[in-house]
């Protein structure tokens, strides 16, 4: 446990995402067999008295021993008091109706054999409603980013665009003065060769053939 005893449960039962149910099944049942045993029912109503000491003495005890805080251990924040007799169990809470909720109030949880399944399908039920609500959260947390991450995109999808934009202008213009407008580098640069500057290399003929003959 967190103050360094050692604890040792009856049963621990693994669930799904490393949880655990913590079961105890040391209860007494002495007082219990006395009574079905009695001879009177003074005697049956004394021992039933006890049997039912018995149980509330037990959740006491186990009430301390915090099971639920053992190492390695993930549990509710209660432990599971399992009375293996059916009919030992439904004495006594005819007897004390008060005894779930003073179990309750001890942490305890008091299950028998026609019980103990279907509150463990229960916790489960709860737990897995639990990591439903977890996975929502986390699917609109990462929709969310996905969201954003998506508008971050189109932004820089249009800023492309708009340096494509930029970019055709810029180089529409730099051509225009290469050589489709008036004056053009192609143009002076051929007027230049034909009176007689000395080459090695010729613009392409493509480049030529748009400024036509001219002689400006």
């Amino acid at each position: 446990s967190d103050d360094g005893r050692r604890i040792q449960p009856d049963v621990v039962i693994n669930l799904p995402d490393n949880k655990h149910i913590i079961i105890d099944s040391k209860v007494s049942l002495i007082a219990y067999e006395r009574a079905v045993n009695a001879a009177t029912e003074e005697d049956r109503q004394k021992f039933t008295k006890e049997h039912i000491l018995s149980i509330k003495t037990h959740i006491k005890g186990l009430s301390e021993k915090h099971y639920q805080t053992a190492r390695n251990l993930n549990s509710p924040d209660f432990v599971l008091l399992f009375i293996p007799i059916e009919s030992s169990f439904s004495v006594a809470i005819q007897e004390d109706q008060e005894l779930f909720s003073f179990a309750w109030d001890q942490k305890v949880v008091i299950v028998s054999p026609s019980t103990l399944l279907a509150t463990l399908r229960t916790i489960a039920s709860i737990w897995q409603q639990e990591n439903q609500n977890r996975n929502a959260q986390e699917i609109a947390r990462q929709g969310g980013a996905l969201y954003d991450k998506f508008v971050g995109f189109i932004a820089d999808m249009e800023n492309m665009g708009k340096n494509l934009d930029t970019t055709r202008k810029t180089y529409e213009l730099a051509m225009n003065k290469l050589h489709t407008g008036a004056g053009n580098l192609v143009r002076r640069a051929e007027n230049i060769k034909k009176l007689g500057a000395k080459t090695t290399r010729e613009i392409p003929g493509s480049l030529r053939e748009k400024n036509g003959e001219d002689d400006n």
